[in-house]
C-alpha cells in the first residue's frame, strides 16, 4: 500500500528524510494561519452501518435492494472480505495519519445519514441513510469538530430521526450545523474558537437542486433544515444579515452549500455568480459545496476559496454499477490554510484518497494522477491547477 510523506512523518526533530523535513518546514512557517480539514459527503449509514459494531434493522426501502446488507455483499465481491465487525477508527484509515500529522486547526465534514434507532422512514424517497446511535464512535475517532447536516439525508428517517441525530451529536461533543429543533436553531450557525487564532464562523444551506425537499424546510413549530430557497441576490442579502449579526472583526466565515446534482463536472453560470456574490456582497471567506459524488472544479476568487463539489468521502457504493467514468472511488482531503486577520487563502494541500471495502485508504500513483488530470481539466475555466508533491499529495496554483 502506497504511504504519504504526511502519514509517516514523525514530531519535529530532523528525521533524516529530506522530504518530511522539508513538509515539517512548510508547516511550521504557516503555524499562525487557520488550516482547515474538510472532506465532502460522508455516508455512514446503510452499508457502512451494517459492518459497525452496532448495526441498524438492515430493513431498507428502495425499489433494489431491500436490506441495507446488500451493499456490503456488493463491496466484498468487488474488493474482498470486510473484516467484520470493525472497529470505530476503520472506516477512515489512512486518513487518521494524516490528520495526526497535519493537526489542522478544526475538521468538518457533511455527514450524510441520519443517526438514529427511528423506524420511521421518509415515504416515497426511494434511499434512506441511516447509522445506529451506538456508531457514533466512527465519528469521534476522527475528533471530528462540526457535521454539516443540511443536506438531502438527514432526515431520511423522520423528524424523530432528526431530532436523534442532533441529540446524539451534542452528546458526543461534536457541533451540528445546517437543521435543528425548529427554524431558529437550524440557522444558527456554528462558532468554532481556536486560541490565538480566531473564530470559525459556518453558516449551512441545503438546496432543493440537491434533492433537499422543500417540506423539510424547518419551521418555528417543527424539526429540519435550513433549506436555500433559491440563488437569487435576494438570498445573498439575507446570508449577509444573518453573518452580519454575528460577524466580528477577524472572524473566518465559511458557508456550506449542499447544492446540485450527484454526476457531472457542469457549474452553471448562476452557482458561481451566487459564489461570487457571497463573497463580494456577505463578505464570506470559503464556499464549502458538495452534493457531487465526485470532486469538481476549484476557483479562487478574491482570494477566497471556492469549493463547488469537494465529491464523497466516504460512501457504500462499492459494486455499484452506472457512472464508472466519474470513478467515485477517488476522494480529496482538503487542507486550506487561510490568513486569520483577512481570510485571505494563502495556500491548500489536497490528499487522494480511495474507498476499498468501506475504508479510505490512500490512492495508487496511477489513480491519484487520474484524479489529478481530471481536476486540471476543470480547474482551467478558473485559473486553478493542482501541482503534484513528491509525497503524493496536490497543491492548489491558482492565478
Amino acid at each position: 500500500m502506497e504511504k504519504h510523506v504526511w502519514a509517516s512523518q514523525k514530531g519535529k526533530t530532523p528525521s533524516g528524510n529530506k522530504q518530511i523535513d522539508e513538509l515539517e518546514a512548510i508547516l511550521s512557517r504557516r503555524s499562525q494561519d487557520i488550516t482547515l480539514f474538510l472532506a465532502g459527503d460522508v455516508m455512514t449509514g446503510r452499508g457502512i452501518d451494517q459492518v459497525l459494531p452496532h448495526p441498524s434493522d438492515p430493513l431498507i426501502y428502495e425499489p433494489y435492494m431491500r436490506s441495507a446488507y446488500g451493499y456490503v455483499e456488493l463491496a466484498e465481491q468487488t474488493n474482498g472480505l470486510i473484516p467484520k465487525p470493525v472497529d470505530d477508527s476503520y472506516i477512515w484509515g489512512d486518513a487518521l495519519a494524516v490528520l495526526d500529522t497535519v493537526k489542522p486547526d478544526l475538521r468538518i465534514i457533511n455527514l450524510e445519514t441520519s443517526v438514529t434507532k427511528s423506524d420511521v422512514y421518509w415515504p416515497d424517497k426511494g434511499i434512506n441513510y441511516r447509522m445506529h446511535p451506538g456508531n457514533i464512535g466512527c465519528l469521534t475517532a476522527a475528533r471530528l469538530d462540526c457535521c454539516v447536516l443540511a443536506n438531502n439525508h438527514v432526515l431520511d428517517w423522520g423528524h424523530a430521526g432528526l431530532v436523534e441525530t442532533l441529540a446524539v451529536l451534542e452528546q458526543a461533543g461534536i457541533k451540528g450545523v445546517g437543521a435543528g429543533r425548529d427554524r431558529q436553531q437550524s440557522q444558527t450557525p456554528a462558532v468554532l474558537a481556536i486560541p490565538g487564532k480566531g473564530r470559525v464562523l459556518i453558516f449551512a444551506y441545503g438546496s432543493g437542486t440537491s434533492g433537499v425537499p422543500p417540506s423539510w424546510a424547518a419551521t418555528d413549530e417543527r424539526p429540519g433544515v435550513n433549506v436555500l430557497s433559491d440563488l437569487s441576490e435576494q438570498t445573498v442579502l439575507h446570508i449577509k444579515k444573518d453573518i452580519a449579526a454575528i460577524k466580528e472583526p477577524g472572524d473566518l466565515v465559511l458557508v456550506s452549500l449542499h447544492w446540485g446534482g450527484n454526476w457531472g463536472y457542469a457549474i452553471s453560470p448562476m452557482e458561481s455568480n451566487f459564489a461570487h456574490k457571497l463573497i463580494d456582497d456577505a463578505g464570506v471567506d470559503v464556499i464549502y459545496g458538495h452534493s457531487s459524488h465526485h470532486a469538481k472544479g476549484i476557483e479562487v476568487y478574491q482570494n477566497r476559496l471556492i469549493l463547488y463539489g469537494c465529491g464523497d468521502f466516504l460512501n457504500d457504493y462499492e459494486g455499484i454499477e452506472g457512472d464508472e467514468q466519474y470513478r467515485d472511488d477517488l476522494t480529496l482531503m482538503y487542507f486550506p490554510s487561510f490568513e486569520p486577520s483577512t481570510g485571505r487563502l494563502v495556500s491548500m494541500r489536497m490528499i487522494p484518497m480511495q474507498i476499498r471495502r468501506f475504508q479510505a485508504i490512500n490512492a495508487k500513483p496511477d489513480d491519484s494522477q487520474w484524479l489529478l488530470r481530471v481536476l486540471n481539466r476543470e480547474g482551467k475555466q478558473f485559473g486553478t491547477r493542482l501541482l503534484p508533491a513528491k509525497d503524493g499529495s496536490f497543491a492548489l496554483n491558482w492565478e
